[in-house]
């Protein structure tokens, strides 16, 4: 009521110090200012309820401010539990809780100031925990991008976004352990690439090939300028290093083979042409890998293209040279391919060879490689058929030489002279006895001999020929005329019974053939020489005019050959002193056993 609020306002009028303001001492202002106008009892009292109701306002809206704040407050004191219970688990720090004092029975402001430094302590906490998991996950993504090839050693990544839901240390030892994995893996990478780098160093070295521009087409970061942990690691690097490896080694394999195939042709060329050694030594640096591997090759520069080319040019040179002297190369392995067939007495048509060989070569028609190619074939197939006869070629030399000492010894035996003190009678006579011996034993070499003859040509399938005679021809005539010559002896023999005059007898001995009176005597010839003297006199032959021999065309299968050398002619009867002396021959009459 305004009369009691006027009460109050009085009573408040007395008790204020004096020079304060009160709402008393305003309101004693107040009436003084009424009484003096004049206002009425019923004026004033509007006036006092309209103040009082104005001071009403003013407690109401403080009263509403006042509870406002304490909402305020809990409201952030239910925030500051719920961001402390919030940090709690994403730091996983639990018994951290455990350390906040328990302030729920005090007022609210009590409450926050206990809550508040372990929330600072916490929010310290998380960002030290953030910064360090952006750390990790920096790395761990700065070398992912680097495995990967999206970003290079130099270039910095985007920061990384945190997960700010999980910072415990849990999850930051997994992305540590998946740090230490990335890095193990970045450590074998840049290894792998280093070792991928010096090999394609020692190769482009071994080809001459230009190293820095070779390595920096895969990466630029290759270079030798550029750090070690700067490298590129990514798969594209290590996947085109291992391409430029293979492909530096494949050109390797080429260029070895080339040059070797390059070195090879040299020498051959140096052999063929009996190049000097000063020649061949200028291209030593080119035959030295003629027969090493792939992996021997390690000197700098050793499969240069240069090299390469240097020999390219020679090896044209020398096939230049070697076509303006094929003829003579080629004559001259056709003169070993004779002289082969020569000493094997196998009888070829040179003439007819040579003619070929000149035909071939002025008309082009072959390869010069190819006719030398052919031609040491026909040389080392006449090399094999000269070792196959080789063994009965020795035995026909043994029985030729046989038949000589046979021939020897019969002139030996008509000399009647063979006896005197004339000089070197002793070393015929020596000679003679020796002979002898040699004589006994040619049925046994003959045998052997035909043997040997048959075995080769049932081996072969084919006839052994001697100087283009078949040989078994050779030795069945050589039978008939032995045994012709035993015929022979025996019916002289028989007539010398009947005669009774010896110059009768001596007269029938040697009236088939020419005395020997035309023949020289044994004491007369040089001691060690042999009757058929010469390569040509032993030669065997069945000329047809040769004491009644038979045609070789009744054996059916030799040629008869008018101009080779006859065999010795000694297939005459001989005196019963003379047979006396050569007893081991007569022995074996029905033996082929004699002299050509």
């Amino acid at each position: 009521k305004p009369s009691e609020f006027a009460a109050m306002t009085v009573t408040d009028a007395e008790s204020p110090h004096l020079g304060e303001i009160t709402c008393g001492t305003l309101l004693q202002k107040l009436q003084e200012i009424w009484d003096e106008v004049g206002e009425s009892d019923e004026q004033r009292d509007k006036m006092l309820l309209q103040i009082e109701q104005e001071c009403l306002d003013v407690y109401k809206r403080k009263v509403e401010q006042a509870a406002k704040s304490r909402a305020e407050l809990l409201q952030t004191l239910s925030d500051a539990n719920a961001e402390l219970s919030s940090l709690t688990t994403s730091l996983g720090e639990k018994t951290f809780a455990n350390g906040i004092p328990d302030k729920s029975s005090g007022t609210i402001k009590e409450q926050l100031a206990a809550i508040a430094p372990a929330l600072e302590q916490l929010w310290q906490q998380k960002e030290e925990r953030v910064r360090a998991f952006s750390d990790v996950q920096s790395q761990i993504q700065k070398i992912s991008g680097e495995i990967a090839g999206g970003l290079s050693s130099n270039e910095l990544p985007l920061p990384p976004i945190v997960d700010e839901s999980d910072l415990s240390l849990k999850k930051l030892d997994s992305f540590h352990s998946q740090l230490q994995e990335l890095q193990k893996e970045k450590s074998d990478r840049l290894q792998k690439v280093l070792e991928f780098v010096s090999t394609v160093h020692d190769l482009c070295a071994v080809l001459t090939l230009d190293f820095l521009t070779t390595v920096t087409q895969v990466h630029p970061s290759l270079d030798e300028e550029t750090a070690v942990q700067a490298k590129s690691i990514s798969n594209d690097t290590l996947s085109m290093l291992s391409k430029t490896v293979l492909t530096l080694e494949d050109d390797k394999k080429q260029r070895l083979r080339k040059l070797q195939e390059l070195a090879t042709q040299l020498v051959d060329l140096w052999n063929l042409m009996d190049t000097p050694d000063e020649e061949r030594d200028l291209f030593n640096h080119v035959t030295c890998n003629i027969s090493s591997s792939v992996d021997d090759v390690t000197s700098p520069g050793a499969l240069a293209r240069d090299l390469i080319n240097q020999a390219e040019v020679e090896v044209d040179r020398l096939d230049q040279l070697k076509a303006s002297r094929m003829k003579e190369i080629a004559f001259k392995k056709q003169s070993e391919l004779e002289e082969i067939y020569a000493r094997a007495h196998v009888e070829i048509n040179p003439e007819s060879a040579r003619e070929r060989i000149m035909s071939l070569i002025d008309a082009g028609n072959v390869e010069h490689t190819e006719l030398l190619a052919d031609m040491d074939s026909q040389i080392a197939k006449a090399r094999e058929e000269a070792v196959s006869r080789k063994d009965v070629l020795d035995r026909v030399e043994k029985w030729m030489s046989a038949c000589e000492e046979e021939s020897w010894l019969e002139d030996y035996n008509r000399d009647h002279n063979r006896y005197s003190s004339s000089r070197g009678a002793h070393l015929n006579l020596k000679r003679a006895e020796k002979a002898r011996i040699l004589v006994s034993k040619i049925p046994t070499m003959v045998d052997t001999l035909v043997a040997k003859i048959r075995a080769w040509e049932e081996e072969h399938s084919m006839s052994f020929a001697y100087d283009g005679v078949p040989l078994l021809a050779m030795l069945d005539e050589y039978g008939m005329l032995r045994q012709e010559r035993e015929d022979e002896k025996r019916r002289l023999r028989e007539q010398k019974k009947v005669q009774e005059q010896p110059h009768v007898e001596q007269d029938s001995a040697f009236s088939t053939r020419p005395s020997t009176a035309a023949r020289p005597v044994s004491a007369k010839k040089p001691v060690g020489t042999r009757a058929n003297n010469g390569g040509a006199n032993r030669r065997l032959s069945l000329n047809a005019n040769q004491n009644g021999s038979r045609s070789v065309a009744k054996e059916g299968g030799r040629r008869e050959s008018l101009n080779k050398p006859a065999a010795p002619a000694n297939y005459v009867a001989i005196s019963k002193e003379e047979a006396a002396a050569s007893s081991p021959v007569s022995g074996a009459a029905d033996q082929v056993s004699a002299s050509p």
